[in-house]
């Protein structure tokens, strides 16, 4: 391929990134595309009209996953599948989600322009929502597909403007009375590309990533209850500090996460003292806990230390204990069949790569424990994320791109035979 040829495919993956920005642009710049919006009904209906003059035949399920279908030559009853999600985080980026959607859709293209219709048939999935950022419920789009929703996952579910899920639903075009969730059977194999939305790749150098496992997730809210009582009064031996408490408690988990696994994350990411004054012992303090590891018997383990050292420093400082578990995600391995070969056609090409755990949640991580999944990330730029100053190089999109397509290629043109 010539360097002019590789040149204006460069510009062609960057002005489709600026493109569908332009569907959820702020004044400050970022890019809200929330779900059932006008901005992302807008978005969804430009890019079935892209997708339709690629010559894909274009559907809408239920709930506003759109599909760009290219029929297989070889009839058969599977799909190959590839995408990711439309929908933003408020103030977000332009490559989140979106960079994934235009880069399988290009790869799609561009193997049918070289080579015709695949073997397998290939859908280009624009899903509707995963960021859980207008709704209080992640993973709208995957789930319907792999049938874990229902009409009960939305009953009394609304936005921060009191408009209720079922009403947004309808209100875009998607009825709730024809809504009838079933997993899709037909699925081979999927396939997401993404920005890393870290720095490891910037970092190593590296420019793709080939992921193999994504972290599980459990969050907690502790609440931690003493007694308020005057700060300059009341002796240090004879306080029920919830603060200090926590304190400790905090410190200690933080210590025990470092030495127990390289790559184990911690985060006590909101904290609630009451009376929350300057000069009142704090009587009660609320903080949460966001625990992320790979490995589901380590990170099963490490929360199991959790309640021990809470119990433990609560029960010496005489302080009343409550945990509540709201967030429970396993981890999941993601197929590697696929990596020994992808890494032959990665540095045929000249690229570096790496293989890496990811520590955010995807849509991949859904389909992952449904279907055979692959995974595959792109450098961002100082790793920022979920911003307006999110980034990511030209270069790594393009190559992105070709890193699709081959992995595409192999596994709907050569029927996954190496």
């Amino acid at each position: 391929m010539s360097e002019s040829t590789t040149n204006v495919q460069t510009i062609e993956i960057r002005e489709l990134v600026e493109w569908l920005s332009t569907f959820g642009t702020t004044n400050e710049r970022g890019v809200t595309r929330l779900l059932y919006s006008t901005e992302w009904i807008k978005a969804q209906q430009a890019l079935k009209q892209k997708m339709h003059e690629a010559g894909m035949a274009t559907y809408f399920d239920g709930v506003g996953n759109l599909y760009g279908r290219i029929e297989g030559s070889i009839q058969g009853d599977t799909v190959i599948l590839t995408g990711s999600h439309i929908d933003t985080v408020k103030q977000g980026g332009k490559y989140d989600g979106a960079y994934g959607i235009l880069a399988s859709f290009l790869a799609v293209r561009r193997l049918v322009e070289k080579y015709g219709p695949p073997i397998k048939t290939i859908e280009v999935v624009s899903l509707c929502e995963e960021e859980g950022s207008r709704f209080p419920l992640t993973f709208w789009g995957s789930k319907n597909i792999t049938g874990e929703f229902s009409i009960t996952s939305i009953d009394n579910i609304s936005d921060n403007e009191g408009i209720p899920f079922k009403k947004a639903m309808n209100d875009a075009g998607y009825p709730i009375d024809a809504y009838s969730p079933k997993k899709r059977n037909d699925i081979e194999h999927f396939v997401e590309i993404h920005i890393e939305q870290g720095s490891i790749l910037e970092k190593n150098l590296k420019d793709i990533g080939l992921v193999t496992h994504i972290v599980g997730q459990k969050r907690y809210t502790i609440t931690l209850t003493g007694e308020s009582n005057h700060a300059g009064t009341t002796p240090m031996d004879e306080r029920k500090d919830a603060m200090v408490c926590a304190a400790k408690a905090i410190s200690q988990l933080t210590s025990i996460a470092i030495s127990l696994a390289p790559g184990l994350r911690i985060t006590a990411g909101q904290l609630i003292a009451k009376p929350n004054v300057p000069n009142v012992v704090a009587g009660e303090v609320s903080f949460t806990l966001d625990i992320r590891y790979h490995d589901k018997k380590v990170l099963d383990s490490y929360c199991e230390k959790v309640i021990e050292v809470l119990e433990c420093i609560s029960n010496e400082s005489d302080i009343q204990l409550s945990v509540e578990k709201w967030t429970d995600i396993d981890p999941v391995t993601l197929d590697q069949s696929l990596h020994e070969l992808m890494k032959k056609k990665i540095e045929s090409k000249g690229f570096s790569h790496m293989q890496m755990v990811s520590g955010a949640g995807h849509d991949a991580q859904v389909f992952g424990r449904h279907y055979p999944t692959t995974l595959i990330f792109i450098p961002s730029c100082n790793g920022i994320s979920h911003s307006p100053l999110e980034f990511t190089e030209d270069e790594y999109l393009e190559k992105g791109v070709k890193v699709m397509m081959d992995t595409l290629y192999h596994l709907a043109y050569k029927g996954g035979i190496a």
